[in-house]
């Protein structure tokens, strides 16, 4: 079944809906739609602008839940370097930086804001990628607000993949959160820490019924992970990719690819997508896309979680806690802790030398 895309004025949009043929409509049933489109580099007005636009469209085929892709607001900086060589970074590469850290985004802030009214005013529930601002340290980070326009959280990206880790910090447990809603239990992991498995065994504990794992990854073994997840977790898996062309990151010489023999034309795909939406038996209901920017959209027969966790439900009947444990240290780790009890000894110190 098709549904005819709302009017965007984005640019080329396919929307797609695949539903699921033998969902059981006496059961709760959630629209989805995972978004598969570009950022507009180093311009976030520009970016949100877009989101809003994409959302409506959603909206407009009835979804309640939409999900984006990782860094999608502040952009995920592919083929670039920053001008880092072991022992040596470039005056080019800082100021690459700057411009880099000038487009992310303070949580909470004004873009955070503008993200929860969106929400509100298209009835969704929003999951976001963006790269967050927190002083001069970088995150890859999800937002998630509900349908009424609150924002009720982030998880900030544990372990950032090869180069990523120069210029995104670390995430902690405290941020590894599943969000209770009407349209289900959702949370969400990013890009390859979806290979990490206690993490997924954390999330599956905490009851994650919608499992969105937005990446950058468009590999064909990634569909694989998001395949395995689905059956292992008992649960739904979106997976939302960035589509994206060379002309939509700055022209060379400002912004070059790394990794290539030559400079990728402008019309040169740099990243084919791949998002999809996959179900707890393993069917794939949307995807994957690699055509270009894209809405994905499934109806998420949630009866179906029931009827997988029957067969395997990985952290109830399944497990084995006399051999097999998890501990998850939830508190947030911060570099430093200003603590009062020092300045009271000081001053009750003072009071007692003062009195004799």
């Amino acid at each position: 079944m098709a549904l005819a895309p709302a009017s965007s004025g984005s640019g080329p949009v396919i929307p797609e809906l695949d539903m699921n043929a033998g969902a059981d409509q006496g059961t709760n049933t959630v629209r989805a739609t995972v978004v598969q489109a570009s950022t507009v580099f180093y311009d976030t007005p520009a970016t949100l602008d877009k989101a809003e636009k994409l959302i409506a469209e959603a909206a407009g085929y009835g979804s309640q839940l939409v999900l984006f892709p990782e860094a999608f607001v502040g952009g995920y900086p592919r083929g670039y370097t920053f001008g880092l060589i072991i022992g040596h970074r470039s005056a080019k590469g800082k100021e690459d930086f700057r411009k880099y850290h000038a487009a992310a985004i303070d949580v909470p802030g004004p873009e955070v804001t503008r993200l929860a009214g969106l929400a509100g005013k298209y009835k969704v529930f929003l999951v976001m990628g963006v790269v967050e601002r927190a002083g001069y340290t970088l995150y890859n980070t999800v937002l998630f607000f509900d349908s009424l326009g609150k924002y009720l959280g982030k998880h900030r990206k544990l372990m950032p993949t090869a180069l990523e880790r120069v210029f995104w910090g670390f995430g902690d447990g405290s941020t590894i959160s599943v969000y209770d809603s009407p349209v289900g239990k959702i949370g969400a992991a990013i890009c390859w820490e979806n290979r990490m498995p206690l993490i997924r065994t954390a999330m599956y504990a905490k009851g994650i019924e919608i499992y969105c794992a937005p990446t950058a990854d468009p590999s064909p073994s990634w569909q694989a992970s998001m395949t395995h997840i689905a059956v292992e977790g008992g649960c739904f898996v979106l997976s939302a990719n960035q589509f994206c062309r060379r002309k939509d990151y700055p022209p060379a010489p400002g912004y070059t690819f790394s990794g290539v023999d030559e400079e990728p034309s402008s019309e040169s795909v740099v990243c084919p997508g791949g998002s999809s939406i996959i179900s707890p038996s393993g069917t794939v209901l949307a995807g994957p896309n690699y055509e270009g920017e894209a809405l994905l959209t499934a109806d998420l027969d949630l009866g179906e979680i029931v009827r997988a966790k029957f067969d395997f439900d990985v952290v109830g009947h399944y497990s084995r806690p006399e051999v097999l444990s998890l501990t998850v240290n939830t508190d947030a780790k911060v570099p430093v802790s200003f603590t009062a009890v020092a300045d009271k000894t000081s001053a009750a110190e003072t009071d007692a030398v003062s009195r004799t």
